[in-house]
């Protein structure tokens, strides 16, 4: 199996435990081919070049959930399965843990995965600013800049008026980003196969005002009314600034992502160790 590695600029520390997954890879049989931002941090050639990704059967992402969604902008069109190896703590996308490396590799290796195939969501305008990457895995969100005031944002589904919101921003998110941002400002959460999306304003002027969910089918439009010039237009963990009167289309994007899935692995789990749900905390010594 051949492994396409990548990652963000790493501390010492990380680089160091980088070093060592690979060599771990490579005891366990596997071909690693890291690609070039990481070949360069770890002083060797780049086995892949922008855009080389046909022989690749596994994109890998070292570092947290930060690295796999940058991964995903990266190579989500191409169709082949990701990962994600967290180097610190546990992540909801980079759940294998260090701990646990050997026995993923080996898994790996004998093919014993499934491959969870999860929805992306696509602006469809704005090209010239966007490019080919106009597609989240988490949210897709429009903000106020700096201390502005807050901004109108008229938001359709299709061609139906659902509400203005006077508020700091709004977030469209996916099911895996329904446990991002979107629930960090009061949003609910979704199961990461459920085809629905979550509208959630960011910090609301109309206290009556709550997040909503969706069909996935519908096509968002959202017109922005902001007294500033500019308000920003991010896509997971891009941004870009838009004139603070235009219009922003989202919908489901066309691809999905195709996440691995191995052994043992359930989002539940995840859930449950991330959130401590089933914690009494009442029965903790006083």
């Amino acid at each position: 199996m051949r492994l396409g590695l990548m990652a963000r600029d790493m501390s010492p520390e990380n680089l160091e435990l980088a070093r060592a997954v690979l060599a771990r890879m490579h005891a366990a049989g596997l071909e690693t081919l890291p690609a070039a931002g990481l070949a360069v941090q770890l002083g060797m050639p780049a086995a892949l070049e922008a855009g080389d990704h046909e022989d690749v059967d596994l994109w890998v992402g070292l570092g947290g959930d930060g690295t796999l969604l940058d991964m995903v902008a990266q190579v989500g069109r191409d169709g082949v399965p990701v990962l994600g190896i967290n180097l610190g703590r546990l992540g909801f996308l980079s759940s294998v843990r260090i701990e646990d490396l050997d026995g993923a590799l080996a898994a790996l290796k004998a093919g014993r995965y499934a491959v969870q195939e999860r929805s992306l969501l696509e602006v469809t305008d704005h090209g010239e600013l966007l490019g080919t990457v106009n597609f989240a895995l988490n949210e897709v969100s429009i903000s106020k800049r700096d201390s502005a005031s807050m901004v109108a944002l008229h938001v359709h589904l299709d061609n139906d008026f659902l509400n203005t919101y006077w508020a700091d921003g709004l977030i469209v998110a996916t099911p895996t980003g329904s446990t991002a941002y979107s629930l960090s400002c009061g949003g609910p959460i979704l199961h990461p196969t459920s085809n629905a999306l979550v509208i959630n304003p960011i910090s609301p002027h109309n206290l009556n005002v709550r997040p909503y969910v969706i069909p996935d089918h519908f096509t968002i439009r959202v017109r922005l009314e902001a007294r500033a010039d500019k308000c920003l237009l991010n896509l997971d963990a891009r941004s870009v600034a838009l004139d603070g009167d235009a219009t922003i289309t989202i919908r489901r994007a066309p691809f999905d992502v195709k996440l691995v899935q191995l052994e043992g692995q359930d989002p539940l789990d995840t859930l449950r160790s991330k959130l401590n749900w089933g914690l009494d905390h009442r029965s903790a010594s006083r």
